[in-house]
Formats: C-alpha cells, sequence, structure tokens
C-alpha cells in the first residue's frame, strides 16, 4: 500500500488549507505519483474553467469564477508542486460523498485533509467536514491541525519526508490491521522508528473496585493476555515495533505517549459505525479525541481496504515498556 502514489488535495484555496499541500508533495514525490488538487464548489463550474476567455468573467455572475480560476493558477504555480503531476478538477455538489466518489474514481491512495479542530473543545467544534470525510473515504486520511509537529521538510523546491518517530495504536481487531501494515511499511521505508500501543480501558479498574473478588482476576488475566498478544501482533504484521502496554483512557493515553516519544505521526484505524439516526456514518469518539489533541498529524487507515491477509513471519523478541 505504501508509498502513496496518487494523493488527493482538497482545498477551498484559504491559507488554512494550504496546510496540507507540502504532506501532499512530499508523498507524492515519495511515490513518483500524482496530485488531484481537488475542489469542491456550491454552484456550477463549467468543465473548461481554465480556459475561458477573460472576458467571461467581466459578467458580475462570474466574477466568483474569476477568483475561482486565480486561486488554482496561485496554487498549481506553488514551488512545492514543481516538477510533480498536477490534476485540477473543481465539482459542484458536497465536499464528503464528493471526495469519496473522486477516491474511487481516480484510483487514490492517500487523502491529505487540514481540519479546524480546536484542542480540548467540544466534538462538534473539531471540524464536521473533516470527520465526514473520515467516515466515507475508502483509503488512508492524513489529517493535519495546525500548529502541530511537522513530519515534512521543504528546502530548495525539494520536498522530503522526515519521519523519526511512528505511533501505531491498535486494539487487536480485524480494523486495525491494515493500520498495522501501513505503519510498518512506513517505518520501513523512511528508517523511522516504530512504537506500537495497546490501552487497556480504565473502565476495568472501576469495575474491579466495585466487584474484586471476581473482577481483579479478570483484570489480571486480561493484562497477561495484552502483553503475549502485543508480542505476536507485531510479529504478525511484520513489525520490528518497541511495544507500550498503558492503562487509562484510550485518546489521552495515545496522545500522551505521542508527547513523551516525540512522536512525528500516529497510525490508527479506523472503524465507522452506521448513525443511529440514519445520517452519516461516525467514528468511535476515541478516534475523533485523538485527531482533536494530537502534537502531530494523525494518519486514519480504514478497514475496508484490506485485501490480502497479513503474513505471518517468525515471533522475534521486542523490547516492552
Amino acid at each position: 500500500m505504501y508509498p502513496f502514489r496518487n494523493i488527493l488535495f482538497p482545498t477551498d484555496f484559504t491559507q488554512h488549507a494550504r496546510a496540507a499541500l507540502k504532506y501532499a508533495a512530499a508523498f507524492a514525490r515519495e511515490g513518483g505519483g500524482r496530485i488531484i488538487l481537488f475542489s469542491v464548489q456550491s454552484g456550477s463550474v463549467p468543465p473548461n474553467l481554465l480556459t475561458l476567455p477573460e472576458r467571461t468573467f467581466d459578467e458580475p455572475d462570474n466574477r466568483w469564477l474569476g477568483q475561482l480560476r486565480a486561486g488554482v493558477h496561485d496554487l498549481m504555480s506553488d514551488p512545492l508542486l514543481a516538477g510533480l503531476e498536477v490534476e485540477p478538477v473543481i465539482i459542484e455538489g458536497e465536499p464528503a460523498p464528493e471526495i469519496a466518489r473522486a477516491v474511487r474514481e481516480y484510483d487514490i491512495d492517500l487523502v491529505t485533509v487540514v481540519t479546524h479542530g480546536r484542542k480540548g473543545l467540544s466534538r462538534a467544534l473539531w471540524g464536521s467536514t473533516a470527520e465526514e470525510i473520515l467516515a466515507e473515504a475508502p483509503c488512508p486520511v492524513l489529517i493535519i491541525r495546525p500548529p502541530q509537529r511537522d513530519f515534512v521538510e521543504h528546502r530548495d523546491s525539494h520536498t522530503e519526508i522526515r519521519l523519526n518517530r511512528i505511533l501505531l495504536a491498535t486494539n487487536f481487531r480485524p480494523s486495525a490491521n491494515m493500520a498495522a501494515k501501513v505503519a510498518g511499511e512506513l517505518a520501513e521505508r523512511t528508517g523511522a522508528e516504530l512504537h506500537a500501543l495497546y490501552v487497556i480501558g480504565d473502565y476495568m479498574d472501576q469495575v474491579a473496585e466495585v466487584f474484586p473478588e471476581t473482577i481483579a482476576p479478570s483484570l489480571q488475566r486480561l493484562r497477561e493476555y495484552v502483553h503475549e498478544r502485543m508480542h505476536v501482533f507485531a510479529s504478525e504484521a511484520g513489525m520490528r515495533a518497541i511495544t507500550h502496554i498503558r492503562e487509562g483512557r484510550p485518546y489521552e493515553e495515545i496522545v500522551r505517549l505521542a508527547d513523551e516519544r516525540d512522536v512525528d505521526l500516529i497510525v490508527i484505524g479506523t472503524n465507522v459505525h452506521a448513525s443511529l439516526f440514519g445520517g452519516t456514518p461516525v467514528l468511535g469518539p476515541d478516534i475523533e479525541r485523538v485527531v482533536r489533541n494530537a502534537p502531530c498529524p494523525v494518519l486514519c487507515v480504514p478497514a475496508g481496504r484490506v485485501v490480502t491477509p497479513i503474513p505471518a513471519v517468525v515471533p522475534q523478541p521486542v523490547p516492552q515498556t
């Protein structure tokens, strides 16, 4: 799956959205691929927007199209895109479903998204469009929330991925398999140090306090099982990872370890659930909270892209902390 070759860069041509451009450019260069510069508008956009004569935009009703075309030209001329294959696509519709459709139509491997989510604030503020894209997109989505720790270096018209540490958050479920595969490939390709984390939820301790005679022994067995399973998990995924097992709230422990180890990228598997009210599919709250509080970009990998089982390898000892 990695390197990513076809990158979808959704944009509204604001400086905020432009924060994802260097990531799209870096991954496209790494994979020798292309970037689809993708913009969804509320009004109808002529397919020949970029070749229309200037006099077309003199009409009051068409001035917004002139501004849109200027935004496309400005973005296309960014030095980050020098030498890359870039295809602008501008359509009418709603962002999340159109992005999901574009992922399939253009065989996209990665979507880069900037969220307005604010650290520590309520779910409603973390960015509904980003949430919908995560729920709809059938490929990995890289979520950037500026300002964060950066792993792309741009110097003298050269953009390079510099990953020192990657954190894989896992729960051993099938939905985590593809995330483990992608994290392992990223670490191997970039030479990054790979950390794998499993969090035992703090609710187990709470139950053990109420029913110590029955729950406490089960909690101890769970801890032993997790230690053993973490070792097997890393081996099955073909990874040599530094493993971590913690207890507490999953999103808090993920963010805390990312802070402690100066992690450059968090990789997490996503499992989309149907909405109780028949609307847009929703994600688990821990993923939303990780994205809103992470000190670095978060790569969300859906289970839906799993096409072949991860081959098992001979287990190798890995350090535990």
